[in-house]
Parts: structure tokens; sequence; C-alpha cells
């Protein structure tokens, strides 16, 4: 099964990159993932379901170590593509 992600973290910071969304772009950045879609305001990231949810756990867990007061997220099952 393949899977799709999208996540934000909060606090917004127009200026700079808050912690938390440093560290959760490193985390989907450094994921064995088959796409990655990193921007100012939200992530993407697809793969495999193994991989994506392991990307969600370690996201959950370090934006908010690092200080996000809010994460939204969104997972969907996506079609397999011919490989």
């Amino acid at each position: 099964m393949r899977l799709r992600v999208e996540f934000t973290t909060e606090p917004f910071d127009l200026d700079e990159a808050p912690a938390h969304a440093v560290v959760a772009r490193e985390v989907v950045e450094a994921a064995e993932l088959d796409a990655v879609d990193v921007g100012p305001f939200g992530n993407t990231a697809e793969g495999g379901a193994d991989a994506v949810l392991g990307v969600v756990d370690a996201v959950l867990r370090g934006a908010l170590t690092a200080g996000a007061t809010r994460i939204s997220l969104q997972v969907n099952v996506v079609e397999e593509r011919d490989r």
C-alpha cells in the first residue's frame, strides 16, 4: 500500500523557520520516500505505508519536542504506480 501524508506545523514564523519546522523538514528529507515536497506552509511526502507511517511518528515526536503547538496532518491511500 502507498500512502501520502500532508502536514503543517505551527506556530508559523514568516521571518525565520521555527525549530519545529526545521526538524519536520529534516525528518522527511532523510526518509526513504519516493516523493517529498517541502514548502513554507505545508509539506507532502509519499511512499510505502511503513515508510510513511514511520515518518508520521518521527515528525510528530520531533516537531512537538522542538516546540510545535499544533500539527495538522492528513494521510491518504494512493494508487500504486507502475514499477
